[in-house]
């Protein structure tokens, strides 16, 4: 059978290493495999002078074995082989922690070529697991010279030529196995798939596919091989530019209705009663989403902002548009709590205008409705029947919204809340809904870089809103260290003197723990996006619990009398409506709870938080954390309790959210210090990133994502099927497997 791409890792791998590289490195085929790049090389015209060795250095040397023991290891069966190298002036170890397939390679007199990371052992320096290949024995001539070189004419010659790369390791697979299954596989896949126009590569000056493998697999001495990887990083970023193109032509293809709002209608009668003056981006942003839904196809819209910047109301006006035009609009929001925060928030910001049919209602008014998974049957039944029959114009929902049995009159607006939390096929069950293709409005209080936007939002048109509403004082945040428990006492007393001018105070904690036992180990989370262990931390660090953080919370004597209860996602329905309303009414002083107020929730009065375990949380989730407080009158407070170190990633994440407010400086810092699969909130094909070659931090990277897209579009312009394209078709079809397209069209 002829190998190709599309051939399976086995194919080059074998059954042992096969299921290593796929489970650890994502590789699954031959192509994944040539797309392996090596995370570095070894230039063999010059080998490592051993005199100057230093620890963690990869080196390459040629060297003699002097001696070679094996011995058995402890508590295992198979023996261990340490092999002593010599260049006749330094000494150095090589270890194997299985001597199978080496005793018979590393015996006294053999010279080797060696490639490996040197490290102490001991006080003696050791290679571990090196890659090594042995040339000959001294006796026929492969002596090792008094400078620790081999002289010219001899093998050695060939290595010369090329740089050695070295893959990182995974398993059995070695580097050296790694880099034999790609010569193999470069040797025996007769073509490599062009997914580029002709005049695409030249007109960015590109390599050929196969030449740029080549360069990045095997570079001569002088050659770059990243001039080979950015033809890779560019054509990663012209598949994904196409795909988004081809979707952003399939979604002008489609007829919508256009919803014109009448002039005496919901929306002017809103606009005359706001206690507020829009901000001059949500006066902009409305006129923009104005425009779109009286178009007659579907606005594709991607809606992000600053934390408290006002995007509900902005939303709320495009609702509202759609209603005087006959039409209804669905919210859907991603947990029970910000779904009842959101019918709570727009019933009251529309006052009688949300009453509509009802005693006291006004006359031009509509119903505004919450549909959630745990309602009462009689609740629920009342929900559905006001979305089939059209007289809620506003239907608010959690998952229960895209069940097949929910039907609307004429649902004309889907807007989408905090769309990472929801996968493609929820987002498109809700849109078939409607009688026409219904308008789109995904909100995300996350800010995103330009880069990712391109890469993951392509398909959209993208709104921003940087300014904040008038009033809106700062927040201060404070990194607690919970290492000097005077500085705790002290966020202690803080959350006491806030409570004692009248205000409230959240604490969030990354577990639930055990409300029967509060010292039990339970590992119940509401949010299974936590951050690892930081550097220090240990595995066995206990996470701070909402049950048995509020028992500790009623025994501090600066919190003494003061009204403490808890919330998290797994309590009933109505016990979290109710704690919720208790709180927003001002009956609760400190409320200990989970991350289900990370987003929508609205209360003024609350002024200071406290968040435990700090070093848990990403800095996206910290700054939408923190927005919870000074929504009102009074500045807020932010205390990040950690015991992250000086100097750890995890400190620098905290430092980096204490530093700034800006949602959009921190989303470019966040992008800096994490990898791209976690801040797109993806993991493709079991890679560990969204993407394979591209850095969307670097300034490279961006332009090559850039052009890319100018390039993609032309091309998805003059043939959106890609029919005159075929190898970029085929590179379209293998991107967007099941998962990928999730990722791709999540907005």
């Amino acid at each position: 059978m002829v190998l190709t791409e599309e051939s399976p890792i086995v194919r080059v791998a074998g059954t042992k290493a096969a299921p290593l590289l796929t489970k650890n490195k994502g590789i699954r085929t031959v192509g994944d495999l040539l797309e392996y790049v090596p995370r570095t090389y070894v230039a063999t015209n010059a080998l490592t002078d051993l005199s100057t060795l230093r620890d963690g250095q990869t080196i390459l040397v040629v060297a003699e074995v002097a001696r070679a023991v094996t011995r058995p290891m402890r508590n295992r069966r198979q023996k261990m082989l340490t092999a002593t190298l010599t260049d006749r002036r330094i000494e150095i170890d090589v270890t194997f922690f299985k001597a199978w397939g080496h005793e018979a390679k590393l015996v006294p007199g053999k010279v080797g070529i060696f490639v490996g990371v040197v490290s102490t052992f001991n006080g003696r320096w050791q290679l571990t697991h090196p890659e090594y290949e042995i040339l000959g024995s001294a006796r026929d001539g492969w002596d090792v010279g008094p400078d620790g070189s081999l002289g010219s004419g001899s093998r050695l010659d060939a290595y010369r030529e090329h740089r050695i790369p070295v893959y990182s390791e995974t398993g059995n697979a070695s580097s050296l196995q790694i880099r034999r299954m790609v010569e193999q596989a470069m040797h025996d896949v007769e073509e490599i798939r062009e997914p580029l126009p002709a005049s695409v590569r030249e007109r960015r000056g590109l390599l050929g596919r196969r030449e740029a493998l080549e360069l990045v697999h095997s570079p001569r001495v002088e050659e770059d091989p990243d001039v080979g990887v950015d033809r890779l990083r560019y054509d990663e970023a012209f598949v994904l530019q196409a795909i988004l193109a081809q979707r952003r032509k399939s979604v002008e293809a489609m007829e919508a209705t256009a919803r014109l709002p009448r002039p005496d209608g919901l929306l002017a009668a809103f606009d005359a009663r706001l206690p507020f003056e829009l901000t001059a981006g949500q006066r902009a942003v409305g006129e923009t989403l104005a425009s779109e839904l009286a178009r007659s196809r579907p606005m594709h819209r991607l809606l992000q902002g600053e934390v408290g910047s006002g995007k509900t109301v902005v939303a709320l006006r495009g609702m509202l548009a759609v209603i005087d035009a006959g039409g209804q609009a669905a919210l859907l929001a991603p947990t029970e709590v910000l779904a009842a925060q959101h019918h709570r928030s727009i019933s009251a910001l529309l006052g009688d205008l949300a009453m509509g049919g009802q005693l006291g209602g006004s006359d031009i008014g509509t119903r505004v409705v919450l549909l959630t998974g745990s309602q009462s049957s009689a609740a629920r039944r009342a929900a559905l029947n006001d979305a089939v029959t059209g007289d809620a114009g506003i239907v608010v929902g959690t998952h229960a919204l895209i069940q097949e049995h929910v039907a609307f009159h004429d649902l004309a607006l889907v807007v989408v809340d905090e769309q990472h939390r929801f996968g493609v096929e929820q987002r498109d069950a809700l849109r078939e809904k409607g009688r026409t293709p219904p308008h789109l409005l995904v909100m995300t209080a996350t800010p995103i870089p330009r880069t990712v936007a391109m890469t993951v939002f392509g398909d959209m048109e993208t709104s921003t809103l940087r300014e904040l509403p008038a009033g809106r004082l700062p927040i201060q945040t404070h990194v607690v260290e919970t290492s000097k428990p005077a500085w705790v006492d002290r966020a202690w007393r803080r959350v006491a003197e806030e409570v004692g001018k009248g205000h409230q105070a959240y604490v969030v904690c990354p577990k639930i723990g055990d409300p029967a036992d509060p010292d039990a180990a339970d590992d119940l989370v509401d949010d299974p996006g936590l951050e690892p262990p930081g550097e220090g931390d240990g595995a066995a660090r206990e996470l701070t619990g909402v049950y048995p953080m509020a028992d500790h919370l009623r025994a501090v004597p600066a919190l003494a009398g003061l009204r403490i209860e808890v919330l998290h996602g797994r309590l009933e329905a109505d016990v979290k409506d109710r704690t919720m309303r208790a709180f927003g009414a001002g009956e609760i002083d400190v409320l200990v709870s989970t991350t289900v107020i990370e987003v929508g929730v609205d209360v003024a009065n609350a002024s200071v938080m406290v968040v435990m375990d700090a070093d848990r949380f990403g800095i996206s989730q910290l700054h939408q954390l923190r927005g919870r407080v000074g929504r009102g009158t009074v500045p807020g407070l932010c205390l990040l309790l950690t015991d992250a170190v000086e100097g750890t990633a995890a400190r620098e994440r905290l430092d980096a959210v204490a530093a700034t407010t800006d949602g959009f400086e921190l989303a470019r810092r966040d992008l800096e210090l994490r990898r791209e699969g976690d801040v797109l909130g993806a993991r493709q094909s079991g890679r560990a990133s969204s993407v394979r070659f591209l850095r969307m931090a670097n300034p490279h990277d961006a332009r090559i994502i850039t052009a890319a897209r100018e390039d993609a579009t032309a091309v998805v312009d003059a043939d959106p099927t890609l029919a005159d394209h075929p190898e970029l078709a085929a590179r379209v079809a293998a991107r967007l497997d099941e998962e990928q397209a999730a990722y791709l069209e999540r907005g």
